[in-house]
């Protein structure tokens, strides 16, 4: 069965659909903080990890390292919980960090302003005027989030597979074009599409790991996984970090072979 991730601001009602379609199709719900709690099993601070998914760049993007970490930790946990589909993930980024697989379903939940300060002050203390101010700079970070890690506007239509705009339409009619798209033959898993999300969850698996180990924690290395071959690209300095790549590589569960014919130490000049 396919996947569904909801995009959405701050306010918009993304949770309520997320629910309401899961519970109409037998689905499990993945919230963002659901998968930045598991995240953390891999030992970084939750709040470290909420900051990695939401603060756009500033100072600490000096040390990017770090915040590829984060992302590699969440993107392992976000995997491992769809990997079998029939799952609903509200939260941003659910779609940037599922590329390629054709099963998914994305969605990108629009509400007018006045919708989303009175959503945000039903479940807080905000005022209104704080309601207004927080969605604006929620999205304004987002924007510049998206653009900075991935090189995309997170408003682009191109990167959905539907728009839904709460302005006119009620939840329920929502909720049903969310549940008939779900059913599209377009949207089954294929033997194609199963395969690029297994490759996805190691490649994931692989990343977390490589992120979480001390010695390669900060190791700039690329990689790709097909049927349990593991290939790893990039320089790295000094030769013993090549190897403690090829190590914990190979210590990860589903990894049959290690491909390093394009990873190296660049040889040091006099």
């Amino acid at each position: 069965m396919p996947i569904v991730t909801i995009s959405r601001g701050s306010g918009s009602g993304g949770q309520e659909l997320a629910e309401r379609v899961a519970e109409r199709l037998g689905y499990e719900v993945v919230s963002r903080e659901q998968v930045v709690h598991e995240a953390a099993d891999f030992g970084a601070p939750e709040a470290a990890l909420q900051r990695a998914l939401t603060e756009p760049p500033g100072l600490w993007d000096r040390f990017h390292y770090e915040r590829r970490r984060y992302l590699a930790f969440v993107q392992a946990a976000l995997c491992h919980h769809v990997r079998e589909g029939r799952a609903v993930y509200h939260g941003n980024a659910g779609h940037l960090l599922l590329p390629e697989i054709s099963h998914v379903v994305c969605v990108r939940l629009i509400a007018p302003l006045a919708f989303r300060v009175r959503m945000l002050r039903e479940r807080t203390d905000m005022t209104e005027g704080e309601a207004a101010e927080h969605c604006e700079k929620v999205d304004r970070e987002r924007e510049k989030w998206t653009r900075f890690l991935y090189g995309v506007d997170w408003l682009d239509p191109h990167l959905y597979d539907i728009s839904i705009n709460l302005r006119t339409m009620e939840m329920e009619a929502a909720v049903e074009l969310v549940t008939v798209l779900t059913r599209s033959p377009g949207f089954q898993p294929t033997e194609q599409s199963r395969k690029a999300m297994a490759d996805l969850l190691l490649e994931s698996r692989v990343r977390a790991a490589l992120a979480a180990d001390g010695h390669t924690a900060s190791a700039d290395v690329g990689l790709r996984a097909s049927d349990g071959v593991v290939f790893l690209r990039g320089r790295l300095r000094p030769a013993s970090l090549v190897d403690s790549v090829i190590e914990v590589t190979r210590s990860v569960e589903g990894v049959t072979r290690v491909d390093r014919e394009d990873l190296a130490a660049p040889e040091l000049t006099v």
